[in-house]
């Protein structure tokens, strides 16, 4: 799988780990920046993200900041993205099985890189159930 990974100023600390456990995982990992630690706007790498996973079929996203919320909040206001902010592997299972989410959100704050490796395998893991929640998840384009 084709991932695409940005952070804030305050999620970069953790970025370089995360890379490194995705591609020890097989996966293809694009970093977006930022690319030093001098303070930046998550919604402009939020966006950037969410186009560049928009463009690129079948690709998803990880997206860090302190809490993980504003990420979310930024990536969400894209139609076709569903970015979910996940604390544990359980979360980010259910994001994906359940609610088709193809941007992870976390925050370097809330989450070690223990509990991240198991979002990571989580998320990889899991696809979408479809069924009963193919019909909510359309609902959320709208």
């Amino acid at each position: 799988m084709k991932f695409f990974i940005a952070t804030d100023h305050a999620g970069i600390a953790i970025k370089q780990d995360v890379i490194e456990m995705l591609q020890g995982m097989g996966h293809e990992v694009i970093d977006l920046g930022p690319f030093n630690t001098e303070r930046v706007d998550y919604p402009d790498f939020a966006h950037a993200l969410s186009l560049e996973v928009l463009k690129n079929s079948g690709t998803q996203g990880i997206l860090i900041c302190g809490s993980g919320i504003g990420m979310s909040l930024a990536a969400n206001k894209h139609v076709g993205i569903r970015a979910a902010l996940c604390h544990d592997a359980y979360t980010a299972e259910m994001a994906r099985a359940h609610n088709d989410a193809n941007v992870l959100c976390f925050g370097q704050r809330v989450v070690g890189l223990g509990v991240i490796e198991s979002m990571l395998n989580a998320w990889c893991a899991t696809s979408f159930e479809g069924g009963r929640h193919a019909m909510r998840v359309e609902k959320l384009e709208l």
